[in-house]
């Protein structure tokens, strides 16, 4: 699916404030009703707005969105009234967004695909191309007569492109834009980056606020924001061993192998910021973080203190 416009979406936030008051009125159901036949928009915003729902009965066991109707502020509103007002939604489910936020962005519940924390996930597309999902991605995949298209919200995947579709494969990303030439690769979202890893063929890459583009060999990553390409450099040694269940350090800084690890890990997992730029190497199971831990203080000069399954820090070892 495509993403949606702002305004479809307000107006479905509207339209399901006004529905789930309980005092919705037979000719307001029949708007609804017309509403959501007008435009396929309409019924694909409604489909993911379901969707925000169940992550939100996940978070929120009470939901906030029913205290806040019963309360009073929005029952008996025609939806056309409040349709335009995103901060309805967040009005509406509170703590349920709230805790949601905490974990995630927002947009990242309306993608098409999404994976949890720990979660890696492997889809075979109508083109026979596999994309494989890191812990906590989200992806809209939009397949059309004209192109293959994938956006990448957040993230990390792993695409081995389909070789017998006439369509152009594209990856897009807020910083860029990655059209693949027969290939597989990476692609990871880095706070206002993208990172671009090309582990055979090549991938020509660029831009999306500037002019140019590059080919980008296999072997080979790059860094994209939205005005340049950085240089090209050597890809990381075992960049794709994610998607085997394990983490590859190559003189790694600790903080960065702590920070890899918690994708993978429930609760808190600290590092006592002394630490931070000693340097490891080794292989290391992302699926079972505590084995992973426990391979530091034979290498380093680090211990584990562990307060409970759901609270670990890595600290200075004691003299």
């Amino acid at each position: 699916m495509s993403r949606v416009s702002a305004r479809a979406l307000d107006e479905a936030i509207a339209w399901q404030l006004c529905l789930d008051s309980g005092e919705a009125t037979e000719l307001e159901r029949h708007e609804f009703r017309r509403w959501l036949g007008e435009r396929p928009e309409h019924a694909q915003v409604w489909q993911q707005l379901a969707g925000i729902d169940q992550q939100l009965a996940a978070a929120a066991p009470i939901p906030a969105r029913r205290a806040l109707l019963r309360s009073g502020g929005v029952r008996r509103r025609s939806p056309h009234r409040i349709a335009g007002n995103t901060l309805a939604l967040l009005l509406a489910v509170g703590l349920g967004l709230g805790l949601l936020a905490q974990q995630r962005p927002l947009g990242d519940y309306l993608a098409d695909e999404l994976t949890a924390r720990g979660e890696h996930r492997e889809l075979r597309l109508a083109d026979s191309s596999i994309v494989q999902l890191n812990s906590r991605t989200a992806l809209d995949i939009d397949f059309d007569g004209a192109q293959r298209r994938l956006y990448l919200h957040s993230g990390e995947i792993l695409v081995k492109t389909g070789h017998d579709d006439p369509r152009p494969f594209i990856v897009e990303t807020e910083q860029g834009r990655l059209q693949p030439l027969g290939t597989r690769f990476l692609v990871r979202r880095e706070g206002k980056s993208t990172r671009l890893i090309v582990l055979e063929s090549a991938v020509a890459a660029a831009p999306r606020s500037a002019s140019g583009e590059r080919v980008i060999q296999a072997g080979e990553q790059v860094r994209i924001d939205r005005e340049h390409l950085g240089r090209s450099e050597p890809a990381p040694v075992g960049a794709e061993a994610w998607s085997h269940g394990m983490l590859v350090a190559d003189d790694m800084p600790l903080a960065q192998l702590i920070d890899s690890l918690g994708e993978y890990r429930s609760g808190y997992l600290g590092l006592d910021p002394a630490l931070a730029d000693l340097r490891i190497s080794g292989v290391f199971p992302l699926n079972d973080s505590d084995k992973a831990l426990a391979a530091l203080p034979p290498s380093l000069p680090v211990s584990i203190e562990r307060y409970s399954d759901w609270w670990v820090r890595v600290v200075p070892a004691n003299d």
